[in-house]
């Protein structure tokens, strides 16, 4: 059974990269892609995926706000920040809007496709550079967090 993943990104080269990175992955089916936040969250409802990959600076609707809006509408659905900001805040806000997942944009593909197995099989995977604040959030909450 393949992961189904969700995109969700402003830009549209990194939208069709993304996509056409993933698709060539055995075990994983993009369904969907939007390139603003009101979009996906309205084909999160529809389509219910597994995870979304998720930006946080987007029009409309930031990705903070929407894994906020997804995770408290549909919590099943797994989500992993992929955004160009590395201040503590950012990966803070995703991890208590509901994100199980935050690397930068300039990760590997590799890192990303573990990312999406580790988060798909109930775990949560934090970029290394970002695993101690998500530790930090989740003593809170009694999860663990793997160290990319």
């Amino acid at each position: 059974m393949s992961i189904r993943i969700l995109l969700a990104d402003d830009h549209t080269i990194v939208l069709q990269g993304l996509s056409r990175f993933l698709r060539e992955q055995e075990g994983i089916e993009v369904v969907g892609q939007a390139k603003d936040g009101l979009t996906i969250v309205e084909l999160a409802r529809d389509l219910t995926p597994d995870i979304i990959i998720m930006d946080i600076s987007m029009p409309g609707l930031s990705g903070i706000e929407a894994t906020r809006r997804i995770h408290s509408e549909k919590p099943g659905i797994k989500i992993i920040g992929l955004s160009m900001h590395a201040a503590k805040r950012y990966v803070q806000e995703m991890y208590r809007a509901g994100a199980r997942g935050y690397l930068l944009k300039d990760c590997d593909f590799d890192e990303l496709v573990t990312a999406i197995q580790t988060v798909a099989a109930g775990g949560t995977y934090f970029a290394g550079e970002f695993a101690g604040i998500a530790a930090q959030e989740a003593a809170h909450d009694g999860s663990t967090v793997k160290r990319g």
